[in-house]
């Protein structure tokens, strides 16, 4: 599993995705086991940072399921969350404050 999400940190690094975070989520009731933030550039970023991981990740990884917009973009790998916003969609919806509390409980 660490190596899974070392992949996804290193697309979304070398690709210019800024503030990764990962959260551990196993065994706290949660629908994923990790949850990875990352912020990208603007919204045009935020297409290409999934284009990217898409590229990077298969043809090991199956994508279960793909949200996206151009200002928050949540990939579903089955175990794994990947969640990436523009700056102000980050700010808006702090998603690191309920998954922190997930994780320290």
């Amino acid at each position: 599993m660490q190596n899974r999400i070392q992949k996804i940190t290193d697309s979304l690094d070398k690709n210019k995705a800024e503030a990764i975070e990962v959260f551990d989520l196993q065994d706290k009731n949660y629908i994923a086991d990790y949850a990875v933030i990352a912020s990208s550039l603007g919204q045009k970023h935020t297409l290409a940072l999934l284009n990217h991981l898409k590229d990077d990740l298969k043809p090991q990884e199956h994508f279960n399921h793909v949200e996206e917009s151009g200002d928050w973009v949540v990939v579903d790998l089955g175990d794994t969350l990947i969640h990436i916003m523009t700056p102000e969609y980050r700010v808006k919806y702090d998603m690191e404050t309920f998954l922190n509390e997930l994780e320290s409980h």
